[in-house]
């Protein structure tokens, strides 16, 4: 027999010994709970601008624990989105829990993450960010984006011209997302990070710009001008502008779309001393030039910008280091030996 024939039976096996005895979820128990967003009046006109088109009106709404998808994570939480596009498959936003649990087996009180995903449809980084962090003590909820995972609708992939508009509800889903997880069991309310990686790097940086009301940002991979990465960028970034290209978007188009959601626009809204970057000196998808002007925009200090000798794939070997110096920060327990070049 392969190994690919015994271990799913392993693995079902090793879940159910973990988890006798332990606290049980509350699958199927809705909690109620409302928008906390606040966003101040920016000065800046275009800051404005762009925060009057991310921005909704606070309301309640319900979060609802469902049970894990094809063992992803411990538990799945649901909510409305805050921006709803009009179909009721991808407007109800998907949370993967991954569960911190204490040695007794219960759902541990702790400091809680929102993990955005890559681009690749099943989610591979951002599920390895997911776990890493509940093994270092962190519950963390990887946020599907909008046509990513159980919100997908159909077998296709989303049509070429919605790829840059749906991420304006993806912001929205990340912000609300602190709301709905802050009414869990075992989630410090007043230890809530935001991560992201990649194309979740970039909607990070924008939804946490939005108001403060996240413990840190941390962006990984990512940066600003994303009209020049879309235009420019190689590998993945060229891959979206070919279908944007099949899609008919021009360059006029393309900048448009871009701008909605430019994390320059709103980059001086982050918290500096809160917000921590990571990226690849050798990267030529987030070309370092476009990292540095997020930081730039940020204000963020030298030592909160961490430039790995990596590119944007071969980066993941520095994972374990990046995975403690965020869980450091998150747990009030800082790491400063990081591998970085000027």
């Amino acid at each position: 027999m392969s190994i690919r024939a015994w271990l799913p039976a392993l693995l079902v096996g090793f879940t159910v010994a973990t988890a006798h005895g332990a606290e049980a979820l509350p699958i199927g128990v809705t909690f109620s709970t409302k928008d906390s967003l606040t966003p101040e009046q920016d000065n800046i006109a275009d800051a404005q601008l762009c925060l009057n088109g991310l921005c909704w009106k606070p309301g309640p709404f319900q979060v609802t624990v469902q049970n894990a998808v094809d063992g992803h994570g411990d538990a799945l939480v649901r909510f409305p989105s805050a921006l709803p596009q009009g179909d009721q498959v991808n407007d109800l936003v998907a949370l993967e829990w991954y569960v911190v649990r204490d040695a007794e087996g219960a759902i541990a009180n702790a400091p809680a993450v929102i993990v955005i995903h890559e681009s690749g449809r099943s989610m591979p980084v951002g599920r390895l960010f997911a776990r890493g962090f509940r093994q270092r003590g962190i519950h963390a909820f990887l946020l599907q984006l909008p046509g990513y995972g159980v919100r997908r609708v159909g077998k296709g992939d989303i049509k070429a011209e919605e790829m840059l508009p749906s991420l304006l509800q993806g912001v929205s889903d990340a912000r609300r997302a602190l709301d709905a997880v802050s009414v869990l069991p075992g989630v410090s309310r007043d230890a809530i990070s935001l991560q992201g990686t990649s194309l979740g790097g970039f909607v990070a940086s924008t939804a946490g710009a939005l108001d403060t009301c996240y413990e840190s940002v941390f962006i990984t991979l990512a940066g600003g001008d994303l009209y020049s990465i879309v235009k420019s960028g190689k590998k993945d970034a060229a891959k979206v502008r070919e279908r944007l290209e099949r899609a008919g978007i021009d360059d006029a188009k393309l900048r448009e779309m871009t701008q909605a959601i430019e994390p320059n626009r709103l980059a001086h809204r982050l918290n500096p001393e809160t917000t921590f970057v990571y990226s690849g000196l050798y990267d030529d998808v987030v070309p370092i030039d476009n990292v540095r002007s997020l930081v730039e925009a940020a204000g963020i200090p030298e030592d909160h910008h961490v430039c790995l000798p990596a590119d944007h794939y071969t980066g993941i070997v520095f994972l374990p280091i990046i995975l403690d110096h965020m869980a450091g920060q998150m747990r009030g327990e800082p790491v400063h030996d990081l591998p970085a070049v000027p």
